[in-house]
């Protein structure tokens, strides 16, 4: 009765069963999984509301790729950072996973495939199966110093294959690397030579470390190759619920055009993007600095509170942090990650996030998030090291 894509395995692994029976039983844990922004403390401007009130949202007038003036807020919002972004380039979406959808449907045919980086978010899997493209892992690389893209692996995979467009997760989710100029460079010259586009997903871009700031590119102003850069009110304004994102695209003239043709027609098909965030975002993104401010305070805190627990211990490392919300340690383990995990919370109370859930290839990574608030974060830091 119901469609391949999705014979999905339901079933729960053991440290979500571990965790369901703790929140049964009522018992308290520290979860330093949190990604949740809007469930860790910050102080969001009360007077955001009032763009709710604005008398417009009671007009339904539909145009494919958003309203004008949204589409001119997310241009002042790259201009800000040093990009200049046309408002005819832009299409929004309610939210960047419908952005992929868009973009897989744009670029490719059922069985294509897609190149999604690994480490990474577990969310393109089902991304990729619910439009029927098959995805194939590239290597992000670790030198000891910083993670880079395995260029060799991309091009393996594109000679081989039937790969359409190559996933960029910059900064990554959760190594917090990114994608450098000359990386891009390099990409660009694949990407013309097998025929394949780029999809940055850029949505921590604002959560850059100050030290790496001027290192960093968006795909917006990539001209190289057929790139489509995508960022949201998720992360920009820690506004998940909130559900606006957007699309910019960029690359040659004779690609950008039928892209941009196209990609309207499916953004007028589900026309899901709703009036009043997006007679909000004009108040809110320039106002974006307000709580994006705050978190990185508190992102900057609790790394600096993490260095500081890892400097004391012998045996535990932290690798580098380049940007977003999360923090990767590198734990030595008498038993296998999973069981590792596993008894940590049971036995200390401490939530995280196994290296696997992201397909870290070594034993021994856990991710923590840098967002809980500092009291909570360095008691779950306190129980990891005990």
């Amino acid at each position: 009765m119901f469609s391949r894509r999705t014979e999905w395995d339901l079933s729960e692994n053991p440290l979500s069963l571990a965790l369901k029976e703790l929140k049964a039983a009522g018992s308290s844990f520290i979860d330093l999984t949190e990604s949740n922004p809007t469930r860790a403390g910050f102080h969001y401007p009360q007077e955001w509301l009032n763009a709710f009130l604005e008398t417009n949202n009671f007009i339904y007038d539909p145009l494919s790729n958003g309203m004008l003036k949204a589409r001119e807020a997310v241009c002042s919002y790259y201009a800000s950072r040093g990009v200049s972004v046309s408002a005819d380039r832009v299409v929004l979406t309610a939210s960047t996973s419908e952005a992929y959808s868009f973009l897989f449907r744009l670029l490719m045919n059922p069985e294509d495939e897609v190149l999604i980086p690994a480490p990474g978010y577990p969310l393109f899997s089902y991304l990729a199966g619910l439009n029927d493209v098959k995805e194939v892992n590239y290597r992000l690389e670790f030198d000891g110093k910083r993670w880079s893209l395995d260029l060799d692996s991309i091009e393996r995979a594109a000679r081989k294959g039937r790969v359409k467009a190559i996933v960029l997760v910059s900064p990554n989710n959760p190594t917090g690397s990114f994608v450098r100029k000359e990386e891009f460079l390099r990409l660009n010259a694949l990407c013309v030579k097998y025929g394949m586009a780029i999809i940055s997903d850029e949505v921590f871009c604002d959560y850059i470390v100050d030290e790496h700031k001027a290192d960093y590119v968006s795909a917006a102003s990539n001209t190289g190759a057929l790139s489509f850069a995508m960022a949201g009110l998720s992360k920009s304004l820690a506004l998940p619920q909130m559900k606006l994102g957007w699309i910019v695209v960029n690359g040659p003239e004779a690609s950008v055009q039928p892209a941009l043709e196209r990609l309207e027609v499916i953004a007028d098909t589900y026309l899901s993007v709703s009036t009043p965030v997006q007679n909000a975002c004009v108040q809110w993104l320039p106002e974006s600095h307000l709580i994006r401010d705050e978190i990185m305070a508190r992102v900057n805190d609790n790394l600096t509170a993490l260095k500081e627990a890892v400097r004391a211990s012998s045996d535990v490392k932290l690798l580098p942090v380049e940007g977003g919300w999360y923090a990767l340690l590198r734990i030595p383990m008498d038993i296998p990650e999973d069981e590792w995990v596993l008894r940590l919370l049971k036995e200390k109370h401490v939530y995280v996030h196994p290296g696997f859930y992201f397909d870290f290839e070594e034993e021994g990574i856990v991710v923590v998030s840098l967002l809980p608030a500092p009291a909570i974060f360095k008691a779950g830091v306190a129980g990891l090291f005990s």
